[in-house]
């Protein structure tokens, strides 16, 4: 007998028949009218309205505002100090006050806590000849005495320029100095004999201090102070 009609044979191609129909009753036939398939949608960024684009300045237009002077907000116009400081600037381009009154706050704090401590050695690098002469006496008359400064530094309020002048390549700027500290010399026996060891106070100091503009050191030193240090 013929393997093709073999009973089990008839009975496998009986099934995948009536598969077939299932599936085409199911999923259909294409008859060329069905939609495309849906594209993808693609986000793209918004661009600039035109009104917006054209208040836009052209290239190569710099719409910054042109730098103020170096003595703006510290002197004014046509002052001597004003005039003090561009010739500064000139000598020194580097040169600018807000920069210089924060190193000057830095500077004053570090003079009265090494002179407070009688450290000659911290001093001397700050200090003109002269004022380092007067403090190194001070320190060593307290020494002498037995006596003890007693000093807390709170804070500086305010530091004001009110005086430049500039002759030859020497640079001279004098700051105000408002500050808060605690500052009192105890005598040998425990006595408080100038200032106050205990309160803080309000204290105003006016100092100087000077440059070479033309030297590379860009460190100032204090030549002048209003105060007599005892």
């Amino acid at each position: 007998m013929n393997s093709l009609f073999d009973p089990l044979n008839l009975i496998l191609l009986a099934i995948a028949v009536v598969v077939f129909w299932k599936l085409r009753s199911v999923l259909g036939t294409r008859t060329g009218l069905e939609r495309p398939p849906a594209e993808p949608v693609v986000l793209k960024p918004r661009t600039a309205p035109g009104p917006q684009a054209e208040t836009s300045p052209p290239l190569g237009v710099d719409d910054r505002e042109p730098p103020k002077p170096v003595w703006h907000g510290h002197a004014e116009e046509g002052s001597a100090t004003a005039k003090a400081l561009e010739a500064i600037a000139q000598k020194s381009p580097d040169f600018k006050v807000g920069p210089f009154i924060e190193g000057a706050k830095v500077a004053y704090e570090m003079v009265l806590q090494a002179y407070a401590d009688g450290n000659k050695q911290a001093l001397k690098p700050l200090l003109g000849p002269d004022v380092m002469q007067s403090f190194s006496a001070a320190i060593d008359r307290r020494k002498a005495e037995g006596s003890r400064f007693v000093f807390q530094f709170v804070g500086v309020n305010t530091a004001t320029l009110t005086r430049a002048d500039l002759t030859g390549r020497t640079a001279s700027l004098t700051l105000r100095f408002r500050s808060q500290m605690i500052q009192g010399v105890v005598s040998r026996d425990g006595e408080t004999v100038e200032g106050d060891d205990k309160a803080i106070r309000e204290v105003e100091d006016i100092w100087t201090f000077e440059r070479d503009v033309t030297s590379r050191d860009p460190n100032w030193t204090l030549v002048a102070t209003d105060d007599d240090i005892g």
